[in-house]
């Protein structure tokens, strides 16, 4: 298997060519400690994502694990089994970047995370404590709580009084939520990136109101000792005539401001064309329920909100190109403006966005060929009478970690599709074996 080291990896990231550089460990494990430009790509799914996230065969690919051992062995030979050409491993892997004295990261959507305190830090975006958001809804000020995360985070949890209108929807739906110019307007979040992006979103986009980030989000907010809702529903309407010519001046004002390419259907057909030889990613960035309602084939959905947030599990190959898409252009270019300023060269808005012939539902996941499964499956009455019988049988559950804690079959054992040599000692004398999970696809594999 060829190998690169980490000097050489190093220079390769500071070019300009495509570049996958993919982490082969489990998100728990890669979140303590990773590479800045790695996407998290567990071996256990690596079939089921791997055309989504690397859908060009001849893209260079370099593949990291702990120490460049039996993760990155088992990968490339999957990968090439699929027709992937351009396989390499990191020396040493993760320990071997750092002896080579190369800083690695922890948590997760790092890149996109960075770019927020850049933000914040560059532009001066304005906040406030938690503190002085609470003492204005007491004086009861002219303020509108705008929170920038999708519908379910939001009704997780969300700040007393807030409206649920998701970071890529801002721009779009604000002038709905504050036509008088008087009015604060707040953006909250989780935390602190999407709220920082969110209200530079605003500003950059002229908006006369009184414009601040809410310093650490709901966090922020439960850590000052204060209540929030749970449950709530509550979302920013769709704009009128009115605040859509807003919006559509100001984000052309934006895209102007930064550079944002337009390209037209025929160009996106020869684009589309060159996929063998460019990689391209084709985004839609409106809500998942319009995109649902109707979407260009070949497109995915990726949130504009999400997509800024959360590059690196959208976007699997540096220098790639990108297209945005949306219906009126006011979505597609605001998150277009984030990606150019990011570092996305290759980053353009298709003109009439959802011109032509679309189709409904979430769009197909693209994975590897999954062989046929010579095994009939068993219903959880016929399993509850096999393990109530005595017979012995052995449960394998390949749900998240989290999922497994929160409830699973009485006596199952959870496993990951990437460590299957350790399973004979859970499975015992076992004659019959069961996988169970969320994924029917990954159970298909793993049976």
């Amino acid at each position: 298997m060829k190998t690169v080291s980490p000097q050489f990896l190093k220079e390769l990231l500071r070019g300009d060519g495509e570049l996958a550089l993919l982490d082969l460990r489990e998100e728990g494990v890669f979140s303590r400690c990773h590479l800045f430009h790695a996407r998290c790509l567990p071996l256990s799914r690596l079939e089921l994502r791997i055309r989504d996230s690397v859908p060009r065969y001849g893209t260079p690919i370099v593949l990291v694990d702990d120490r460049g051992g039996r993760l990155c062995q088992t990968g490339a030979e999957k990968l090439a089994d699929l027709g992937y050409d351009d396989l390499s491993v990191l020396e040493g892997g993760v320990e071997g970047w750092k002896a080579a004295g190369f800083e690695v990261f922890s948590g997760v959507n790092v890149p996109s995370k960075a770019f927020g305190e850049f933000v914040e830090l560059t532009c001066g975006t304005p906040h406030l404590p938690a503190e002085r958001v609470k003492a204005l809804i007491d004086a009861g000020h002219d303020m509108v709580i705008l929170d920038s995360r999708p519908m379910e985070e939001y009704r997780v949890m969300s700040i007393p009084g807030g409206i649920d209108t998701p970071g890529g929807e801002l721009v779009y739906r604000v002038h709905e939520l504050a036509p008088n110019p008087e009015t604060l307007v707040v953006v909250n979040c989780a935390g602190r990136t999407r709220s920082i992006i969110g209200a530079q979103s605003l500003v950059n986009a002229g908006l006369p109101n009184p414009v601040v980030a809410l310093k650490d989000g709901t966090m922020g907010w439960q850590l000052a000792g204060f209540r929030l809702d749970h449950g709530q529903t509550r979302s920013a309407p769709l704009p009128g005539a009115r605040g859509l010519d807003k919006a559509r001046a100001a984000a052309e004002a934006v895209g102007q401001r930064f550079g944002v390419k337009h390209i037209s259907m025929s160009e996106l057909g020869r684009w589309q064309a060159e996929a063998d030889e460019k990689t391209l990613y084709l985004l839609d960035v409106r809500s998942p329920d319009e995109f649902r309602a109707g979407h260009l084939t070949g497109s995915r959905s990726a949130p504009g909100g999400q997509l800024v947030q959360a590059t690196d599990e959208y976007i699997g190959v540096l220098g790639a190109r990108v297209v945005l898409i949306d219906d009126t252009g006011v979505r597609a270019t605001m998150a277009a403006s984030w990606l150019v300023q990011m570092g996305w060269d290759n980053v353009a808005v298709l003109a009439g966005g959802l011109e032509g012939p679309l189709e409904r539902g979430d769009g197909a996941r693209v994975t590897a060929e999954i062989p046929p499964l010579d095994a009939a499956p068993v219903t959880a009455f016929e399993l509850k009478a096999i393990l109530d019988s005595g017979e012995p049988a052995a449960v394998l559950d390949l749900s998240s970690s989290l999922d497994y804690r929160r409830g699973h079959i009485p006596g199952a054992a959870w496993g990951l599709r990437g460590r299957f040599e350790a399973l004979p000692l859970a499975f015992g004398e076992a004659g019959l074996v069961v996988v169970t999970g969320d994924d029917p696809d990954l159970l298909r594999l793993a049976a």
